[in-house]
């Protein structure tokens, strides 16, 4: 009987332990949801009226009026940073005056700069013949206006000007050595056309129509050794210098009184020469023993 009073009171006094253990940690939770209600509802102290300082006074409520408009036409705009004088400027800009381009009419020439004193050269009219003067930088200046070496063709001391309907020879750069001027037409070959080619070396005139050449002609070529005169029109062959190697006159009109008496005996080195297809009734003897090809057909 005892045990089981007793048995019955600890219960009773356990449940009591376990309601205030329960009731203490109420307690607790309720004190803990208190403190952070106070401390949202505390006021930041960042946000704070400075102390000694009511609300009032730090916002000056009484005098801000949210209802009225500001004043903006009584603004100064100079009391907001820097300011800045617009007398400085050097030059005023206007929008639309800038002037429209005037075109210039057309017969007013385009403007051009030269120092004083210094006029334009006037290009001379070309001539209906091939008049030469002066040496220039490339050749000699033609009758048609253009230098020697741009009508023809310069390479290294030869001058090639075939097959571009010349009549006659046109004037050669000093310096010439070889001189082609093919299947042209040229009639007349004169002693001024050779003067001061102290280098000239070889001449050919092939394929023209020459009919006549000056006597002395190749007097002033002193170191000339090849001479082709073939397919032409001549009936007198010239006096040619002593130095020639190649004579070539095939297909032209030589008679035997056309050819100089002992025309070819103090050529020492000449070694060949065509006559063949003329009009000789003799070989032109004596010749030089230097010779290695004759042709008389």
């Amino acid at each position: 009987m005892k045990f089981g009073i007793q048995t019955g009171e600890y219960r009773k006094n356990k449940a009591q332990v376990v309601f205030m253990i329960e009731l203490r940690m109420s307690l607790q939770s309720l004190m803990a949801a208190l403190l952070l209600v106070l401390i949202f509802l505390s006021p930041c102290p960042g946000m704070a009226a400075p102390a000694g300082e009511t609300d009032d006074e730090a916002f000056d409520m009484e005098n801000y009026d949210l209802n009225t408009d500001m004043e903006w036409e009584n603004l100064d705009v100079n009391s907001y940073g820097d300011s800045y004088d617009y007398d400085d400027l050097d030059q005023e800009i206007e929008v639309g005056t800038v002037a429209p381009d005037t075109p210039l009419p057309a017969t007013q020439p385009a403007a051009q700069h030269y120092e004083e004193g210094v006029s334009l050269p006037s290009l001379p009219p070309a001539p209906d013949s091939l008049d030469f003067m002066g040496p220039g930088l490339f050749g000699p200046e033609t009758g048609l206006g253009m230098p020697t070496c741009l009508l023809c063709v310069c390479i290294s001391g030869s001058v090639y000007c075939d097959d571009m309907s010349l009549d006659q020879i046109p004037p050669l750069p000093k310096d010439t050595t070889h001189f082609y001027s093919r299947f042209n037409k040229i009639r007349h070959v004169k002693s001024s056309d050779f003067i001061n080619l102290n280098k000239l070396q070889s001449i050919d005139l092939t394929g023209n129509q020459i009919s006549e050449m000056d006597e002395d002609v190749f007097h002033s070529l002193t170191q000339l050794q090849e001479l082709l005169l073939a397919d032409n029109n001549m009936q007198v062959m010239p006096e040619l210098p002593i130095t020639m190697k190649f004579v070539d006159l095939r297909n032209n009109k030589l008679t035997s009184r056309g050819v100089h008496s002992e025309g070819f005996k103090d050529m020492s080195q000449l070694e060949f020469l065509y006559l063949s297809n003329n009009k000789l009734d003799y070989v032109p003897t004596p010749l030089p023993l230097s010779l290695r090809v004759l042709h008389l057909q």
